[in-house]
């Protein structure tokens, strides 16, 4: 009777604490497929966003299409991927050479909140359209700088012979065709990058998802888009600049040649008017 008394008197023994769920891993990719993406059409059912437009392929499944030549994945396998780019090859104009992408791996636990490690995976409680779409923009514009940081650094690859040979002699190369092609790909250079990307502006998903402000400020952070920005702005202005500089040269050495020429007619006049002087004086002579 005692020890049944002592049984109902002591506390159940402890029951192990629940274990924590799971991590689901998702890969995200963003891939830069061309000049620009014709999107119109695309709508369908599933869309969740239209501008990009944004699709839910299942569970997980997301694609989002950028105008400026992006395409952001998550959730698919490459032969996934392969088939929707095959899709939509005939919607892509001025395609890519390279392989310019960007990955980022994102794990998702419900206990998580938004986090985004320095070199870890992008932690989130759940993979929402939002949240889908605040990534997806990050990464489609970390594609598109590495894009206008690589067109850049070709046309500076270029300026800098010439800038080198008009330090060196203190003269501008003779050699027009190659200082038109010079302001040509500087004025490229200004037209596909120039207002192509607004790399400061937020998603307009932002603006029903406040919440997510500080996942798209940390993304921002690691990905530093500013930063990048504002030095891809300040090369286009020394490209601008170069290409009005050569500009100006080329004006100056018409303007030179010009008044060559009208000096060389005044002489040629002169002479042909003291040559006929001096034979006809010779002629009543």
């Amino acid at each position: 009777m005692a020890e049944r008394l002592n049984a109902l008197a002591s506390p159940p023994a402890p029951k192990d604490a629940a274990a924590p769920p799971q991590a689901q891993r998702i890969a995200a990719r963003a891939l830069l497929v061309g000049d620009r993406i014709d999107a119109a059409g695309l709508e369908r059912a599933d869309m969740i966003a239209a501008v990009p437009l944004a699709l839910r392929l299942g569970p997980n499944k997301f694609v989002a299409l950028y105008r400026f030549g992006v395409v952001v994945f998550a959730g698919l396998s490459p032969a996934e991927e392969a088939g929707f780019l095959e899709r939509i090859a005939a919607r892509i104009s001025g395609k890519s050479d390279g392989r310019n992408e960007e990955a980022a791996v994102l794990e998702i636990r419900p206990d998580y909140e938004d986090r985004v490690p320095p070199g870890g995976p992008i932690e989130m409680p759940d993979m929402s359209s939002a949240r889908f779409l605040v990534i997806a923009d990050v990464l489609a514009k970390t594609v598109s700088l590495a894009r206008d940081e690589g067109k850049l650094g070709g046309v500076f690859d270029t300026i800098e012979p010439f800038a080198g040979q008009l330090a060196r002699t203190g003269r501008a190369p003779w050699n027009r065709r190659s200082m038109l092609k010079l302001i040509g790909q500087a004025l490229l250079a200004q037209h596909r990058i120039s207002g192509r990307v607004a790399v400061e502006e937020k998603p307009d998903i932002l603006w029903d998802h406040p919440s997510l402000e500080r996942l798209y400020a940390r993304l921002e952070d690691e990905y530093e888009l500013n930063e990048r920005a504002k030095a891809v702005t300040q090369k286009l202005n020394v490209i601008v600049e170069t290409g009005q500089t050569l500009t100006d040269i080329l004006d100056v050495d018409r303007s030179t040649r010009l008044e060559a020429i009208i000096i060389f007619l005044i002489l040629a006049e002169a002479l042909i008017t003291l040559l006929q002087i001096f034979l006809g004086h010779f002629g009543r002579g």
